[in-house]
């Protein structure tokens, strides 16, 4: 009785601490929906995620959703700001990392044709082949606020 008692203590411990997970979570492309604008999220080099300080995971289908999303609603209180990138679509890396490339050859789910890459080397590569122009996050979300 006692073994399953401790036993019992433990799987519930783990469940405890497995559920305050406050890190990125996996897009189910195809099925996922997007947070913004509600589109299901398919293309893998265009998703991304905003998870707040309580570790609420919200799924976008393209960065600019994200980022409309945080303008909308700017009391929401963010720990981290993800992005796939286009070197290994389905992986994330923080925004804050990325280089960004908008390119009309390379277009994204929501029409900004916004692009995030790993490295500026492999930007400068995909903008050579397809032009454009490569911003920082702090550089990106100022154009897009333009538009």
């Amino acid at each position: 009785m006692r073994t399953l008692f401790k036993t019992s203590l433990m799987v519930l411990a783990m469940f405890l601490i497995n559920s305050c997970a406050t890190g990125p979570q996996t897009i189910d492309y195809g099925n996922d929906g997007c947070h913004f604008c509600k589109m299901t999220i398919v293309e893998k080099i265009h998703g991304s995620e905003l998870i707040t300080d309580k570790g609420k995971v919200f799924k976008f289908d393209a960065t600019e959703c994200m980022l409309n999303y945080i303008n909308d609603n700017k009391e929401l209180p963010v720990s981290n700001l993800l992005t796939n990138y286009y070197e290994a679509p389905t992986e994330f890396i923080d925004v804050e990392e990325a280089v960004f490339l908008i390119s009309e050859k390379l277009p994204s789910p929501m029409g900004a044709n916004l692009t995030a890459f790993k490295t500026r080397v492999s930007a400068e590569k995909v903008q050579s082949e397809k032009g454009g122009n490569l911003y920082n996050w702090e550089e990106l979300k100022i154009h897009l606020k333009k538009r």
